[in-house]
């Protein structure tokens, strides 16, 4: 609980035993002077407590994610995994991204309970007024990492009290690596994206080797990816190797960082043993020590659960404002019998495709929850669509049968009886919160290892339909009637023994359950604090 104290007229905020926010500095104008003093206080209240802390056999842990959603997210749960297990956390977010999770969740109360859990901040890079969606930010942000948070990230770890004993850096961060190995502090590479994705970026050197890079034909197979050689398209290839030439720096960059992540003291993973077996079987002839404990989001639902079974679970980790009031209206609709549609954070879609969409929702005939961001159309330039002209079909169609929202809370959409398909860009989040709820998808993949996802969930797992590359009102009515109707019966039937086997691996004695309890272990014997 946060407690409040009035000293004159500035207000003082402490969480005893709880996580200390470092300073978030805005450099505009606008920032107040009683919020600039409030984070001296905080930040001297801070080293006071560090330094009559006492030495303790406690395991120090810094998590550095990269600075978007769906990395965020994911190494939030992992961390509330780690503290809720009694190891001593710090969770480095950029300041940008630090600023949005307060504004829009509640993560200073909910990670208080856990001694020991503080939040730091940095630099990522990218300049505030940047719209930090589409293809083009990826570049921008992994130009900014390298050249302002590498020298400040360095700087952080030595000056650190006490010292990180371990740090957990998102796998596509090569500066985390490279830093961990110059101070000498034992790495865990964390890569958020699924096990088939991560081993198609681990081939790109040998499919360059073999001549199937760049691509030439999209329905071509490829036969450079150990596990995948009797279903795996060109089209299916993670969105950087549709780069025309093998040297393009991303395409570069991904393949150098994931043959990196095998020189770290260990890869965790968010996936199960029966959903990517036969993957994470190739995969650990590269990677002698894989971690695989998801689905996260479940897995810290059940630890939480089993420990406080008053507890509701966790909570939202979301950079944007909520709007719960489609919850009302799903309460309000006949079970399995409406379409969830969200693109995620970051997809940009041009006008003409959003409205290809919409209309074959509409035209579907079948009720259907829509999400669209304020800045989901690139006509928009980053801002809301309040200029936009929508076609009065599409007004009226919604009306009838659906609900639009700018946001939703997607785990709790996805839990919901009403909620019978998801229409999805196949970001791997959604999909396993997908999987976990048994809900079947339509994949319409946007970039990166969202193209193999969509792959894996029609062709392999069984869970919906691929409709990748594919844009049009048509095709969009067709596959919303064959996942709600024509092929319900067998794509439920999958998702449902899938959701099982999920709950199977977080529950006590479960693959990913005895992975996060080995994951412990190994991280208290990096333990450099001990006898100290």
């Amino acid at each position: 609980m946060c407690h409040r104290t009035s000293i004159g007229s500035l207000t003082r905020y402490s969480e005893p035993n709880g996580p200390i926010l470092l300073p978030y500095f805005n450099h505009k104008a606008s920032r107040s002077k009683i919020q600039v003093v409030k984070n001296q206080i905080l930040q001297k209240k801070m080293a006071q407590e560090q330094q009559q802390q006492p030495h303790t056999s406690s395991s120090h842990v810094l998590i550095f994610p990269l600075p978007a959603q769906g990395h965020v997210n994911s190494m939030l749960k992992l961390a509330e995994l780690l503290a809720h297990a009694g190891l001593k956390v710090t969770f480095l977010n950029s300041h940008f991204i630090h600023q949005q999770l307060l504004r829009h969740t509640d993560i200073l109360s909910r990670f208080a309970k856990y001694a020991g859990f503080q939040f730091k901040t940095i630099l990522d890079g990218v300049p505030n007024d940047h719209p930090r969606v589409g293809g083009d930010f990826v570049r921008k942000l992994f130009d900014g990492l390298e050249l302002i948070t590498k020298p400040l990230f360095k700087d952080m770890l030595v000056n650190s009290k006490p010292k990180v004993d371990c740090i957990i850096g998102d796998g596509v961060l090569g500066i985390a690596l490279d830093i961990a190995d110059d101070l000498g502090i034992p790495i865990i590479q964390f890569r958020t994206i699924s096990a088939c994705s991560l081993w198609a970026y681990f081939a790109i050197p040998d499919m360059i080797h073999a001549g199937e890079l760049p691509i030439k034909d999209m329905d071509r197979l490829i036969t450079s990816v150990p596990g995948m050689e009797a279903f795996l398209r060109c089209r299916d290839l993670p969105s950087f190797c549709r780069a025309s030439d093998t040297k393009d720096s991303i395409l570069q960059q991904l393949a150098q960082e994931t043959r990196k992540n095998s020189e770290a003291h260990g890869l965790l993973l968010n996936t199960f043993e029966d959903l990517e077996g036969p993957i994470l079987s190739h995969m650990r002839t590269k990677f002698p020590k894989i971690y695989t404990i998801g689905p996260l989001n479940l897995h810290l639902k059940t630890r939480l659960f089993k420990s406080d079974q008053t507890s509701s679970g966790p909570s939202s980790n979301s950079f944007r404002e909520v709007d719960r009031s489609c919850l009302s209206w799903l309460d309000k609709q006949p079970k399995g019998s409406v379409v969830y549609v969200s693109f995620g954070s970051v997809a940009v879609l041009s006008r003409e495709q959003v409205f290809e969409f919409w209309f074959g929702l509409v035209n579907s005939e079948k009720r259907f929850l829509l999400v669209l961001r304020p800045d989901n159309m690139a006509e928009n330039g980053g801002g809301d669509d309040k200029g936009v002209s929508i076609p009065i079909e599409l007004i009226e169609g919604t009306k009838k049968r659906g609900y639009r929202v700018s946001w939703a809370p997607q785990e709790e959409v996805l839990a919901h009886e009403a909620v019978g398909g998801f229409l999805t860009h196949s970001g791997w989040n959604s999909t396993l919160e997908s999987v976990v709820e048994g809900v079947p998808m339509i994949c319409w993949s946007y970039f990166a290892d969202q193209q193999l996802n969509s792959r894996f969930v029609s062709k392999v797992w069984g869970l919906g339909l691929d409709m990748k590359d594919l844009c049009d009102r048509e095709v969009v009515e067709k596959m919303v009637n064959e996942l709600m109707v024509e092929k319900r019966e067998e794509f439920v039937k999958s998702a449902a023994k899938m959701a099982n086997y999920a709950k199977q691996c977080v529950t006590v004695g479960g693959s990913s359950y005895c992975n996060l309890d080995r994951l412990v272990e190994d991280i208290k014997l990096m333990n450099t604090n001990l006898g100290k």
